[in-house]
């Protein structure tokens, strides 16, 4: 029985059957790597070329762009077979003609100074059948291969197993925090499996953007649903955005900092244009006051008198802005606090907390059984 979710991670909704001979498989937003064809509708100019590059997705984020000769007339969703050194593989068409070369514009691959595999046909009932029997095979093939690994004391761990579609090649992936020498290694998987092996070492986003998994928002993680392109992601983001500098807080699945604290970096600091420097020591009459923390998109600053570090007062960032120009001028108004916040923050209380959704013992109280008191009313 064929295993629906080996064909998804290819951008499958379901597993080919050759019989019906069902090749349309090919379905949208079951896969990140999928693209919309903006120009499918629109009628473009007929040119005189003899062969047209095509963009064809295998497995994860293993994407490439092939020639196709012109006869072929391939469409979005065929299932083809492709040039690999050696024997052929097996792939999904997702872009042809001038959107796929507008694809490759955009990623800066040069036409003419670059050789391009061939596209040989469109896949036939024995190769998809082989291709079927191939993807079933992967996982068996991972798990073991770990023992394997283990067996032979290496520190590395093999976190996906993609089989070429003629079943003669099979790419391991792997990752390791030293250089490890698989020689040996090697030698087994091709006694083990009877193919030709390739080992790849990949990075712990890869990892993790390949194996998936829940983050701690409770949504699948990014990276293994739309997410392609990794930035760097630094602790200077996350002080930006006032974030808790605790390392299991801030840390993905991968063990790096989630790439997620990106992405309204760029927000809190157009944000922060507008608030006055943390440097900047307000004065008045009643004292000195510090820089306790920002309110960023609320615009709004927490101020601290020195002799009272603990009592912090909210200002907007106006009120800070006239208090640090009075200053200038020498001149110190009675307090922070005076027309301090705008009309619709005047009401704000900061020192009442809900005492029941702070308290974690709330969620060891019982819940009161509905059913007993509608048994008594029936009585």
């Amino acid at each position: 029985m064929n295993n629906k979710n080996n064909f998804r991670t290819r951008g499958c909704k379901c597993a080919p059957n050759p019989q019906n001979k069902q090749w349309r498989v090919h379905s949208h937003s079951c896969a990140k790597l999928d693209v919309h064809n903006w120009l499918n509708n629109i009628r473009l100019p007929e040119k005189n070329i003899k062969d047209e590059f095509v963009e064809v997705r295998f497995k994860n984020s293993h994407k490439d762009f092939f020639i196709s000769p012109a006869e072929l007339n391939l469409e979005e969703g065929d299932i083809v077979a492709i040039e690999a050194s050696p024997g052929h593989e097996i792939g999904i068409v997702t872009l042809t003609g001038q959107m796929a070369e507008i694809q490759m514009r955009n990623k800066n691959i040069e036409f003419k100074n670059q050789e391009f595999k061939k596209v040989y046909r469109r896949a036939k009932v024995s190769d998809v059948e082989k291709w079927i029997s191939a993807v079933n095979l992967e996982k068996d093939t991972m798990y073991k291969s770990r023992k394997i690994a283990s067996s032979l004391n290496l520190s590395m761990k093999i976190s996906d197993v993609e089989y070429q579609g003629d079943m003669t090649k099979a790419i391991f992936y792997y990752t390791a925090d030293d250089r490890v020498d698989f020689r040996e290694l090697i030698k087994v998987l091709a006694e083990s499996f009877g193919v030709r092996i390739e080992m790849r070492q990949i990075g712990m986003r890869q990892e993790a953007a390949r194996l998936g998994g829940i983050g701690s928002c409770g949504r699948e993680v990014c990276c293994s649903t739309w997410l392609t392109n990794f930035r760097s992601v630094s602790t200077n983001a996350a002080r930006t955005q006032q974030l808790s500098l605790n390392p299991q807080k801030l840390a993905g699945q991968c063990g790096k900092l989630k790439c997620c604290i990106n992405f309204e970096n760029d927000c809190y600091l157009d944000y922060e244009k507008d608030l006055p420097d943390p440097n900047i020591i307000l004065k008045t009459e009643k004292g000195t006051a510090i820089f306790k923390k920002y309110d960023t998109l609320n615009k709004n600053v927490y101020y601290a008198y020195k002799d009272n570090p603990n009592h912090m007062i909210l200002l907007s960032s106006k009120r800070a802005w006239s208090i640090i120009s009075m200053n200038k001028k020498n001149i110190l108004p009675e307090d922070l606090e005076e027309n301090s916040l705008d009309e619709d923050n005047k009401d704000v209380n900061l020192d009442i907390i809900n005492p029941e959704e702070g308290n974690i013992e709330r969620f060891d109280k019982p819940k009161k059984n509905k059913k007993r008191r509608r048994n008594k009313k029936r009585n």
